[in-house]
């Protein structure tokens, strides 16, 4: 039996970054990692983190973190492809892009158009997309980010409104993590060993909906 390839393409919550500042999480612990134990060998995980991504945004400071760009040349080094799950747009609320939250929604409905028009020569076919809306920041004040991320704070409370009303009109999967997770106390923005787990087992189970 071919195994189905889903590739997952994010940000530092995807990579598996450690909201106490230590290493990067390790295989057991990182959601991508969960997703594949919970799926099986009928399946083949693709991580594809990048601490500081963007959905669509050219990031002056960092510099080569737009996911617009880099989008289709991983779409083609991974497929054949059954499924992406897309989850970008923290990153987007940092003070130097000035964007808002209904702007982040339209960016991934972006990263979405662009995915579906990604088809397998030999298919014909563009892979299922599911975009995964990230969960609210934890309070930034006692935090490094507050600086970073004026005003992400608030404009992270709307995303689950925005995404909702975009993919309801572009019509594209979504799945609120916000549902699920909660980012942590501890840096505000990334997750807890434990909300990768519970990240993972929920994603495993819309993907076994989806497929």
């Amino acid at each position: 039996m071919t195994e189905k390839t889903i590739l997952c393409f994010g940000d530092s919550n995807t990579w598996g970054a450690d909201p106490a500042g230590g290493p990067r999480f390790d295989r057991s612990i990182r959601w991508p990692c969960i997703l594949q134990q919970e799926l099986g060998d009928a399946f083949h995980v693709v991580e594809e983190g990048l601490c500081g991504r963007t959905t669509v945004w050219d990031d002056p400071i960092e510099g080569h973190k737009n996911g617009l760009r880099q989008l289709v040349p991983i779409l083609k080094s991974h497929e054949p492809l059954e499924l992406v799950i897309v989850m970008l747009g923290t990153n987007d609320l940092k003070n130097r892009f000035a964007v808002s939250a209904l702007d982040v929604a339209n960016s991934a409905w972006a990263l979405v158009r662009t995915a579906r028009s990604c088809t397998d020569p030999a298919t014909g076919k563009a892979p299922e997309i599911l975009v995964v809306c990230p969960p609210p920041f934890a309070p930034l004040a006692p935090t490094a980010f507050k600086d970073m991320f004026v005003g992400g704070e608030e404009k992270s409370h709307r995303l689950a409104e925005a995404f909702a009303a975009v993919a309801e009109q572009r019509g594209f999967r979504l799945f609120q993590a916000g549902g699920v997770i909660q980012s942590s106390a501890i840096d505000g923005i990334h997750f807890d060993a434990a909300e990768h787990l519970k990240l993972g087992q929920a994603l495993a189970a819309e993907v076994r909906n989806m497929l």
